[in-house]
């Protein structure tokens, strides 16, 4: 007899993919001891996570059915899908998948358990036709361990004598799959080339040879025993540990213990903690079957509460999915699930709205725990605070300060507490005030220059941090950001404001405000005479003239109460983004982000590679509907808020954006349905928990008030003009000071009769590190210049550059 051959053959496999970031469904344990996360997408689960949240673990876990006449069925591609809660607001979850040819019916239910890291699957099996013994079922399981399709090893074994499937990763992290009902035959094999999936279609039976892979692409395939003594039902256990006995451990205890003896207190504590929030409850009449009667409210706090580790308090990442993930291998290591500063502070104020104000307070202290030495934070980062992209977002800056002071105007800060996060402000406000107003990217992680929500972000952060800070002790910090915010303020027309374009003649308005103009230097021209690059675009189609290119961002400017919802500016702006960015879809209007967005499928539905168009967003009708509000439009609010809740998926969860072109049935694209970026997308959970909360209140939830006391009510106006290195104004109107900002002490040399006489003045230090002096330019007249240059105390030499500014009629 030959010698059995336990390596299978193939190695390394094909190239690892992750899979569809189409979620129906994600769940953890609401237990400080759980470092488990799941998701569902197609009937079957898909990544799960483990030890923490931004660690996925596996591809995916489905079932493969064969027939006695040798039909071959795969359970997430085969069958219907069909998946509802345990309970409202429990991210546990019913899975029915009916085989689309009738032949069988495959039952789940999948909770965490609550005391270890092991996920529970109760799984029924039930013949349509035939009976129990015309069919095979195979567990059909990917590790992907962790954060890798690759260098996985996987093999057949056991725990202390219960027989087993096994993967390892690289660093020694391992899973096991164990199940109640006996293993028959088992594989271990390379994905794509000896893997169960390609045995069983074209061989109809598993390998015994094939028990070990190694390092490489691999996948697991156990039969799973199902028999008259068992009626079709048995339980699977996914466990894990960072070492294959203690994945064996975990997985045989999950077993012994039970489903009902996870499940009940995983249930209860969800339901405890739904229980201790405001009752903002919605049910859904539902335009699909699985939706219908989901309590939505309900489902977007469990979304947010999900997608964070209660044993790391405070983050939670942006998405527990990779968009497009199909199409995406190992070199896309963090998807989404990473730590957004912008979507975090976003997910707080959902939490807020909610009333979970102590989730709101674990974000704000994790944020000052990873905020940088210099005041800001990362564009994007691991859950220990690690930088994975190296962007700067301005808003992200200002943001943490705005959630600082709402919760202390809601009364979850004592005055201790508050004084506790005073550095933290401090610093935020010192590298506002130090590199702004432009940002090295807006928010969509793509631009640099002046950007409406960018710059109402960070003008409403400096008014809360000098309020707050002078509460804290640091009165001497507030008469100057107030005064920097004021002059910021002043300037966004200017800056933003764009008339007299072809577009205003096309639409019959008299200017709008632009996307995004360039950084405003002594070498541009006019900024809404300049060119934005446009990221996602094909090379060769990669500029657009600023003034071409419009965004929903400039909702901001009401949001952050800089504007009143009614200020004709705004209103024109409406009405170039409806005609250039708005999509009628059955559920409604939506919008793009931009025009020219590249961020999407191709025009055939091909993924997201770099290239693409970017499609309508669920966020932005929750934003649109937050501006209807101040405007009035209570109405126009609810409508909105009914046509975000369509957009979402099966399961109620809201996705990124929504394919907006012709049904591409072969791709899964359905016009008003899911596109194939993120779901869900925690931030449009937030948004959406925020707006049912700001309808309840009959106002705008998350408005800073003091951006609209002081420029709305008070209608505050700046007696200066602020010139930097990073914002080198030309002109100026008249009646103002020049006032100049550096980074380090100065002798500014200056003169306003072309340098025919001079003056020299002294900067003066500030408590943000910034030297200013300001020049008394208020008596000039227009037509009349202002030439300076710098001598560097310090540094001990002159710039060997002037600098001019132009004197122009005040407006």
């Amino acid at each position: 007899m030959a010698a059995i051959q336990e390596m299978a053959p193939g190695a390394p496999g094909i190239a690892a993919r992750w899979t569809s970031s189409a979620k129906s469904g994600v769940g953890t344990a609401v237990s400080p001891a759980c470092e488990v996360w799941f998701t569902v997408s197609h009937g079957i689960l898909n990544e799960v996570y483990y030890p923490r949240v931004d660690m996925a673990c596996t591809r995916d876990l489905g079932l493969i059915v064969t027939g006695a006449n040798g039909t071959f069925s795969e359970e997430k591609r085969d069958t219907d899908h069909w998946i509802e809660p345990l309970e409202d607001g429990v991210p546990a979850y019913r899975l029915v998948n009916t085989a689309r040819d009738g032949s069988y019916r495959i039952e789940k239910r999948i909770v965490v358990d609550p005391v270890r890291p092991a996920l529970l699957q109760e799984t029924i099996f039930t013949p349509q036709a035939g009976s129990l013994s015309d069919y095979r079922v195979y567990a059909l399981l990917a590790p992907h361990l962790v954060n890798a399709g690759m260098g996985n090893t996987g093999w057949v074994g056991d725990y202390k004598g219960t027989r087993m499937l096994f993967a390892s990763g690289s660093d020694g992290m391992s899973l096991a799959l164990a199940s109640s009902a006996p293993w028959q035959a088992c594989s271990a094999g390379y994905v794509g080339v000896s893997d169960g999936w390609q045995q069983l279609k074209h061989g109809g039976r598993l390998d015994p040879q094939y028990r070990r892979a190694e390092n490489g692409n691999v996948a697991l395939t156990g039969e799973i025993g199902f028999s008259a003594e068992n009626g079709g039902k048995m339980l699977l256990v996914l466990g894990f540990g960072p070492s294959p006995e203690e994945a064996g451990y975990n997985a045989l205890a999950s077993l012994q213990t039970g489903f009902a003896a996870a499940a009940e207190p995983y249930v209860k504590s969800w339901r405890g903690w739904q229980n201790g929030l405001l009752a903002l409850d919605r049910k859904n009449g539902g335009d699909r079957k699985e939706k219908a009667g989901l309590n939505s409210y309900r489902v977007s706090t469990a979304v947010l509460a999900a997608h964070r580790p209660l044993g790391f308090p405070g983050p939670a990442v942006a998405s527990l999915s990779i968009p497009w993930g199909f199409s995406k291998g190992d070199e896309d290591l963090g998807g989404y699930h990473l730590v957004w500063p912008r979507d975090l502070v976003e997910t707080a104020g959902g939490f807020l709205a909610a009333g979970a104000a102590d989730d709101a307070l674990a974000i704000l202290s994790y944020l000052r725990t990873i905020q940088e030495a210099d005041g800001h934070w990362p564009q994007n980062a691991w859950l220990d605070g690690t930088a994975y992209w190296g962007g700067i977002q301005m808003d992200e800056t200002a943001l943490p300060i705005l959630l600082v002071d709402a919760l202390y105007r809601e009364g979850h800060l004592t005055q201790d507490a508050l004084e506790g996060f005073a550095e933290m402000i401090l610093k935020a406000a010192t590298f506002i005030l130090r590199n702004g107003p432009v940002t090295g990217q807006d928010r969509w992680e793509e631009d640099a220059g002046y950007t409406p929500f960018t710059l109402a972000a960070e003008i409403a952060g400096l008014l809360a941090a000098a309020d707050l800070l002078e509460r804290c002790g640091h009165a001497e910090a507030a008469p100057f950001a107030r005064e920097i915010a004021d002059c910021w303020n002043e300037q966004i027309e200017r800056w933003l404001y764009a008339s007299g374009t072809q577009t205003c003649s096309d639409l019959e308005v008299d200017g709008y405000y632009v996307r995004v103009s360039a950084p405003d230097t002594a070498d541009a021209a006019n900024p809404k005479d300049g060119f934005v690059p446009i990221k996602n675009r094909p090379p060769a189609d990669t500029q657009r003239a600023e003034w071409q290119i419009v965004s929903p961002d400039a909702l901001a400017l009401v949001r952050f109460g800089l504007r009143a919802a009614d200020d004709p500016r705004i209103v024109n702006t409406v009405k170039v983004i409806d005609a250039y960015l708005r999509r009628d879809l059955p559920q409604g209007p939506l919008w793009r982000r931009y025009n020219e967005d590249g961020y999407g499928e191709h025009e055939d539905g091909s993924p997201f590679n770099g290239i693409g168009v970017g499609r309508s967003w669920p966020l932005l009708a929750g934003e649109r509907a937050h501006y209807e509000l101040a405007a009035g439009r209570k109405d126009a609010a609810r409508k909105l808020l009914a046509t975000m809740e369509a957009s979402s998926g099966p399961g109620g969860l809201i996705p990124e954006q929504i394919w907006d072109g012709a049904d591409m049935p072969g791709r899964e694209l359905f016009h008003g349905k899911p596109a194939g970026s993120a779901m869900p997308l925690v931030w449009a959970h937030a948004e959406h928990i925020k707006l049912l909360r700001s309808l309840r209140d009959g106002a705008v939830f998350d408005m800073p008030p003091h951006t609209r006391k002081r420029y709305i009510e008070k209608k505050t106006v700046s007696p200066y003009r602020s010139w930097r290195f990073n914002n080198k104004i030309r002109s100026m109107p008249a009646g103002k000071k020049l006032r100049i900002e550096v980074m380090a002490p100065a002798k500014i040399r200056w003169s306003v009769d072309g340098w025919a006489t001079v003056d020299d003045t002294e900067t003066r230090p500030n408590v943000f590190g910034l030297h200013v002096a300001d020049l008394p330019a208020g008596g000039l007249s227009a037509g009349a210049t202002v030439d300076f240059t710098f001598f560097w105390s310090e540094a001990g030499h002159w710039e060997n550059t002037n600098f001019s500014v132009r004197i122009e009629q005040a407006p």
